[in-house]
């Protein structure tokens, strides 16, 4: 225990510390490395076949569906460097461990998907003002999205069990953006089978309701992002009150502060206790606080208790 000014009592003793059960596992990283990295493969089987057979019959839409298979793919490149580094203990240089990188590499996606929504809209639009060659769209091509669809499906199933059996909110997250991905391949194979049908504007509509997937996809992206590297709340105050208050002696509480992301969190609060308590007493109730809230929220992996006495009533 370290007691800074003011009664800041830094928890970090083993004796009282509460292991965080995802550290305890390191088998547990290897498992969602090895399913990431599986679905790394067939996103990028789904992504190349669609950008090959859409750059092969000028089918925009399935070229932009293809695109979209590829931020899938960059997803799960993403998702493999946050558990790499999230094997790594806090050091000398990041005493709060190394997760922003994650966030950083997940920020630096947007990126990738802007340039790709503007390309995507650019061909578009291109076809819809006649700029672009009639369409020659071959069975093989619904075939291709037929089988594609096949293995989107297939990965939700997979990953969505993993996900279950892991508790890995990046496999859940991963498995749900796959399954949206069906929705857009469907509407892309309405498109082509309307332009071998004689309705070749369908595929340039098609497109421009990918680039829409994809552009509400970079807004997901940032927005989680920005959240975490402006150190937004992760959880709600209600919750770390609710844990506080059931531990016997505790007055109260406030000024609950947490950041991060929702699987790694950093918490601070101030914890009332009576005024005439011992600070060895207080001292050992705070970590009994502390154990409390990181049984029931796992995700905590520091916490910080400024032990008070409680307010004055005129105060």
């Amino acid at each position: 225990m370290a007691l800074g000014t003011g009664g800041v009592v830094r928890l970090v003793g083993e004796k009282h510390r509460v292991p965080n059960p995802q550290a305890q596992h390191p088998e547990r990283y290897a498992a969602v490395t090895r399913v990431l990295v599986r679905v790394l493969i067939l996103n990028l089987a789904v992504a190349f076949a669609k950008i090959g057979f859409g750059y092969a019959t000028g089918a925009i839409s399935m070229l932009s569906d293809g695109f979209h298979s590829l931020t899938d793919g960059a997803s799960n490149v993403v998702g493999l460097i946050g558990v790499r580094l999230a094997r790594q203990p806090p050091d000398d240089d990041h005493p709060y461990g190394h997760r922003k990188y994650e966030t950083v590499a997940a920020a630096a996606v947007t990126v990738f998907l802007s340039l790709v929504v503007v390309e995507v809209l650019r061909n578009a639009f291109n076809h819809l003002s006649g700029k672009a060659p009639t369409l020659e769209i071959p069975v093989m091509s619904l075939v291709v999205m037929l089988a594609t669809i096949g293995i989107n499906l297939a990965v939700v199933v997979y990953e969505g069990r993993a996900a279950e059996q892991l508790a890995s909110e990046v496999l859940l997250a991963d498995a749900m953006q796959t399954r949206s991905d069906v929705w857009t391949s469907l509407a892309v194979m309405g498109a082509l089978a309307g332009a071998r049908l004689g309705l070749p504007i369908l595929d340039p509509l098609a497109a421009i309701l990918v680039a829409g997937f994809i552009a509400y996809s970079g807004y997901q992206v940032a927005h989680a992002t920005t959240g975490i590297l402006s150190d937004r709340m992760v959880m709600a105050d209600v919750d770390i009150e609710r844990v506080v208050l059931d531990v016997t002696g505790v007055l109260g509480c406030h000024r609950i502060r947490t950041r991060g992301s929702s699987d790694h969190v950093f918490l601070d609060l101030h914890v009332w206790f009576p005024p005439d308590m011992r600070l060895t007493d207080a001292h050992d109730l705070s970590h009994v606080v502390k154990d409390r809230l990181m049984a029931r929220y796992p995700q905590i992996v520091d916490a910080i208790i400024h032990i008070e006495p409680p307010p004055s009533k005129g105060a």
